[in-house]
């Protein structure tokens, strides 16, 4: 396994238990995190990438431990942040020479290949005299992902890295880094957007309020969401009672009713309701609600 984290936790000097007990182990390949905002995803990611130090527990990071050889792990790490910024004064290839030369690339001549290569395989070759600053939010993502890989890193972190994207440029992005995995190399996958995990992981994690919710596949997920989830046609009136009970993730007006889906371990009291096929936004919610009334219940 390419990451194995040991009874992690966060505590923030405000008291904020960011991260609660975490024990998680990231095998290669392309990994998702998913969970709402605020559920500790960005606090995990700086611990991965050294930005950060644990209050306690342990992480390894093939085979080297974060906390005692914090430069071996930086060698083999390549980072995408939400965030990710650059300098506006330099051109697409310049930005990338400059994040090579930052990476340890000091042979110019392969330095200049592995840019142009690199360019080439995101999709920026054609704009690299471009001004960074002047790219579109996809092409910035793209260039983000580049900087990340060029000093061919084994581990890959990219935080919440289609958020404001259009359908076609999440696509494309999603595709970019399948590829990259591909080539034995583990991605991790920091996101709030259930697509972006089903679309392209074969394994995952569920994270909320700092604690793991769930640890497999996006399969496993559906399969624990079945029978859970509920179709049925309600009145106005109706809609109001089951809107205060139950998470509806689905309401579509027909004529002076509503067609509705919720998410529920039983639904009483509805007879004309009938079972639904999850899909991975239906297993999302139930688990973030199964969870919920845990806490609420304690």
């Amino acid at each position: 396994m390419s990451i194995v984290i040991k009874d992690l936790n966060k505590i923030y000097p405000n008291g904020h238990h960011a991260l609660k007990n975490l024990n998680l182990t990231i095998p290669s390949g392309m990994f998702g995190l998913l969970g709402p905002n605020g559920a500790g995803k960005s606090t995990l990611m700086r611990i991965l990438v050294a930005l950060m130090e644990p209050s306690s527990g342990e992480v390894e990071v093939y085979g080297y431990n974060l906390l005692r050889e914090r430069k071996e792990v930086r060698r083999i790490l390549g980072y995408l942040p939400q965030d990710f910024r650059f300098f506006a004064k330099y051109k697409v290839q310049e930005f990338l020479d400059y994040a090579a030369r930052l990476s340890g690339m000091n042979n110019g001549r392969l330095r200049r290949k592995a840019v142009g290569d690199m360019l080439e395989q995101v999709g920026l070759y054609e704009v690299r005299e471009r001004y960074a600053s002047k790219l579109s939010g996809g092409m910035k993502r793209r260039l983000g992902i580049a900087q990340a890989l060029i000093h061919q890193p084994k581990v890959i972190i990219v935080d919440e890295p289609t958020t404001g994207l259009d359908p076609e440029e999440r696509i494309r992005f999603r595709n970019l880094l399948s590829q990259i995995s591909a080539n034995d190399t583990t991605i991790i996958l920091s996101t709030h957007i259930v697509g972006d995990i089903s679309s392209s992981c074969t394994d995952m994690a569920l994270l909320n309020r700092g604690e793991l919710s769930f640890n497999g596949s996006p399969e496993e997920m559906l399969k624990r969401a079945e029978g859970k989830v509920w179709r049925l046609r309600v009145t106005d009136e109706q809609y109001r009672e089951i809107n205060e009970k139950y998470p509806v993730i689905a309401t579509i007006p027909c004529g002076m009713e509503w067609d509705i889906q919720v998410v529920a371990d039983k639904l009483e009291g509805y007879d004309n309701a009938v079972n639904y096929p999850p899909n991975l936004e239906h297993a999302y919610v139930y688990f973030m609600e199964s969870k919920l009334n845990l806490w609420l219940n304690d």
